[in-house]
C-alpha cells in the first residue's frame, strides 16, 4: 500500500516538475503558455493566471507587463515577491474579435532576470459548438488531434523549449496513452490519463537542447492507445514535434559579443537565371569573417527535397572562403524558384544567416 502510494505521490510530482518554467534566481514560472483550447465566441471574455514562485534568497519585483494587443487586459503582483512568496499575472482576453484562431504573447520585465519573458495566451472562438470529431479530425484510433506534426519553436543550447496542445478522446471508453520510441531529448505527456470518455485532455512536450543537434530537427513519438498502435488518419504514424535549436550567447560580456566572428558574404543571393527543371544548380557563395574569433558555422539548412553543399571550413579572422550548394530542382515547381540557405554560426551578432538561390524553372 505504501509502495503503491508513493508511485501516485512520484507522478504527480512529476507532472507538475514537467510544467514549470525556471526563470533563473530561483523564480519559477508554473507555465509559459495557456491555451484555452475551443470557446465560443458567447461565452465572452475569459481569464487565466500564471504564478511565479520564489524559491530563492532574494525579493523579485515584476516590473511590467506588455500585451501584444488591446484585446488582452492584464494585472499583476505589484508588491516584492518574497523568498519562499508567490506572485501572479492575471490575464483576461476579450473575446470578442471574431471567430478564429488567437495566440496573443504577453512581454514580462523581471528583477534580475536579464532577458524579458515572454507568456502567451491562445485557443480558438467559434460562432457555435462542434463535436468533437469536428475540432480534432485528425486521429490515432481513438485519439483524435488537430495535426501530427507540431512547432515547438526556437531553442537556444543548454536550454529547455516546452509547449501544450489539446488531444481528444473520441470513443464512449476511458483511453490509456503511452509513447514508445521517443525521441532522445524529448519528454511528453498527458493529463488525465486515462483521459474520460468523449473527453479532452492537455498533451505537454518539452524538447531538450543537444550540441549535436542545431537548426531544424524533428522529434518522434509513437503513440499507444490501451496497447495498441495505429496509423493517423493523415497517414502518420507517429506525432512529430519539430524545434530550431541555435547557439546560446547569454553568459558573454559585451566585449566578448563584440570580439565575436562577424560573417560576410560577398552576395547573399546567387541567381541561376533560366533553366529546365530538374537541372543541378551549382551555386557559389564567398564568405568573410570580418571579426575577431574564428567561425565556424554549426549546420547548413536548406528548404528543398534534394540538395547538397560542400564542406564550411573554419574562417580565421580576415580569411575569404568559397562555399557551394548543390540544388537539385526535378521535385521543385515549374516557374519562379526560390531556395533559402540557413546557417547557423557561432555569431553572436550573426546567429542565423540566410542566403537565397534564385532562378526560373521551365
Amino acid at each position: 500500500m505504501k509502495k503503491f502510494i508513493f508511485i501516485i505521490l512520484f507522478l504527480i510530482t512529476s507532472s507538475v516538475l514537467f510544467a514549470q518554467e525556471e526563470l533563473g534566481n530561483g523564480l519559477v514560472l508554473d507555465k509559459k503558455t495557456h491555451d484555452f483550447g475551443d470557446i465560443l465566441i458567447a461565452n465572452g471574455p475569459v481569464s487565466c493566471t500564471f504564478t511565479i514562485q520564489n524559491k530563492g534568497s532574494k525579493a523579485a519585483v515584476i516590473y511590467n507587463v506588455v500585451t501584444s494587443c488591446g484585446c488582452t487586459d492584464v494585472k499583476w503582483t505589484r508588491e516584492p515577491i518574497r523568498p519562499g512568496g508567490k506572485g501572479t499575472i492575471s490575464i483576461t482576453y476579450s473575446n470578442d474579435q471574431g471567430p478564429y484562431p488567437f495566440d496573443k504573447s504577453l512581454t514580462v520585465y523581471v528583477s534580475d532576470i536579464k532577458k524579458p519573458v515572454i507568456l502567451r495566451v491562445r485557443g480558438t472562438s467559434h460562432e457555435k459548438k462542434k463535436t468533437l470529431e469536428e475540432l480534432y479530425p485528425t486521429r490515432f484510433g481513438s485519439l483524435g488531434m488537430k495535426e501530427t506534426y507540431i512547432k515547438c519553436g526556437n531553442l537556444e543550447q543548454g536550454g529547455v523549449k516546452s509547449d501544450v496542445v489539446n488531444v481528444a478522446n473520441l470513443s464512449n471508453q476511458p483511453l490509456k496513452v503511452d509513447f514508445a520510441n521517443v525521441s532522445s531529448n524529448l519528454k511528453i505527456n498527458i493529463t488525465p490519463n486515462p483521459i474520460p470518455a468523449r473527453s479532452t485532455a492537455e498533451m505537454e512536450f518539452s524538447v531538450y537542447a543537444s550540441r549535436d543537434k542545431w537548426g531544424k530537427n524533428d522529434y518522434w513519438a509513437t503513440p499507444v492507445l490501451n496497447g495498441n498502435r495505429y496509423t493517423a488518419t493523415d497517414g502518420a504514424k507517429a506525432i512529430g514535434v519539430w524545434a530550431f535549436t541555435r547557439e546560446n550567447f547569454s553568459s558573454l560580456t559585451q566585449e566578448q559579443r563584440d570580439n565575436g566572428p562577424i560573417p560576410i558574404f560577398e552576395e547573399s543571393t546567387f541567381s541561376f537565371g533560366r533553366v529546365k527543371q530538374g537541372t543541378v544548380v551549382h551555386a557559389t557563395f564567398k564568405a568573410g569573417n570580418e571579426g575577431k574569433e574564428t567561425l565556424k558555422i554549426y549546420k547548413v539548412d536548406i528548404n528543398a527535397c534534394k540538395w547538397s553543399h560542400s564542406a564550411f571550413p573554419a574562417v580565421a579572422p580576415r580569411e575569404e572562403v568559397e562555399f557551394r550548394v548543390h540544388l537539385d530542382t526535378s521535385k521543385m515547381p515549374k516557374g519562379e524558384a526560390l531556395a533559402i540557405v540557413t546557417l547557423i554560426t557561432n555569431s553572436p551578432l550573426r546567429p542565423i544567416v540566410n542566403l537565397y538561390i534564385a532562378g526560373w524553372l521551365d
